[in-house]
């Protein structure tokens, strides 16, 4: 049974649609649609204290994808490598602590997943424009891989490639709508992903932009 203040707060919508992407890994279409407009005004004042910004990586190449970071820790990446930092390098002070409700839907949406009593210390914020991709990876730079990821979609729609644990593995990929969540763990918690590039147009909630808030267990 989920927690009362959950329901309160997300309501309780009727079963949403499912796609099986994997063994452990399924997209649950909508079930963000009553958060939205709340995850959305989080994002407004996290990025206040945090701004998006396009990182590096270790290989001197500028990323695609605006990103910044709420919780306990936020991922980065540099030329030192790709790691979580406790401190926003930008300003040396803490990133912004991760708003209450946020918790308590990726707790929920985990347990719609099929993963209950996920405890997630970080949110990595995506902002995407048009053209703006993420190439197959994997999520490996937390400590427990027994917590699985949580990644939900906002605004424009998304073309999301899912494979196996080898990146040559084939690659099954499905449009993300706004309000869709995608939940992988278990066998699938290090599995290799990403994003196509996004396509142009223009979102009633986000304009021309697509978020992705990625839920994860990082300390």
């Amino acid at each position: 049974m989920r927690d009362a203040s959950v329901l309160d707060l997300f309501g309780d919508p009727p079963q949403v649609a499912r796609t099986e992407l994997a063994e452990g890994a399924v997209v649950l279409h909508g079930h963000a649609l009553v958060a939205a407009p709340m995850l959305l005004a989080a994002v407004t004042e996290v990025s206040a204290v945090a701004p998006f910004r396009h990182m590096q990586t270790p290989g001197g190449h500028r990323m695609s994808v605006a990103m910044t970071n709420c919780g306990n820790a936020g991922w980065v990446t540099d030329a030192r490598g790709y790691r979580y930092a406790g401190v926003d390098p930008e300003s040396g002070v803490a990133w912004p602590p991760m708003p209450e409700a946020w918790a308590a839907f990726a707790r929920d949406a985990a347990t719609a997943g099929g993963f209950p009593s996920f405890a997630s210390d970080a949110c990595l914020i995506n902002r995407y424009e048009p053209g703006a991709r993420m190439t197959l990876h994997q999520d490996k730079d937390e400590i427990d891989f027994a917590q699985p990821i949580v990644s939900v979609s906002l605004g424009l729609p998304a073309r999301f490639a899912f494979g196996g644990l080898r990146r040559t593995d084939p690659v099954r990929r499905v449009t993300l709508a706004h309000g869709d969540v995608v939940v992988w763990g278990g066998p699938s918690r290090l599995a290799f992903h990403g994003v196509d590039a996004l396509k142009a147009g223009v979102h009633g909630a986000t304009g021309g932009y697509r978020y992705n808030l990625t839920f994860r267990r990082a300390r």
